[in-house]
């Protein structure tokens, strides 16, 4: 007589962890950019070259451009434009300009730590 074997089974709370730990560290971003301005092209690139540096194989990257695509941008509420958002993980977060400043990104993205300032008369 053959014995029964028992296969694991999988429970709920496994599956989404599996799920959780396959899509932890991939970064959904949205841009949202006003035609092909000098602004708009330079915060395509910077945005382009952090996330290939920092981000490499872990983000999505869609590039809106307000003139062709109201409505999204409505929905945001995209006041200004170039305007970076970070969908996921969460916290979300939204960062305005030409992505030129490359930590103030990183820290955003929490990529990096922020820079703890020093108080006047603290000793070093």
């Amino acid at each position: 007589m053959k014995e029964k074997t028992n296969e694991p089974k999988t429970s709920t709370k496994e599956f989404e962890a599996a799920l959780k730990s396959k899509t932890a560290g991939v970064y959904t971003l949205k841009l949202y950019i006003a035609g092909m301005t000098p602004r708009s092209t330079r915060a395509v690139a910077n945005i382009k070259e952090i996330c290939e540096k920092y981000l490499k194989g872990r983000y999505h990257l869609e590039v809106v451009d307000v003139y062709q695509q109201p409505t999204l941008a409505k929905g945001e509420q995209i006041i200004a434009a170039p305007t970076l958002i970070k969908k996921l993980p969460l916290p979300l977060r939204k960062f305005i300009g030409d992505m030129a400043d490359v930590e103030k990104i990183l820290v955003g993205l929490d990529l990096r730590p922020a820079k703890v300032r020093k108080k006047a008369g603290d000793e070093q």
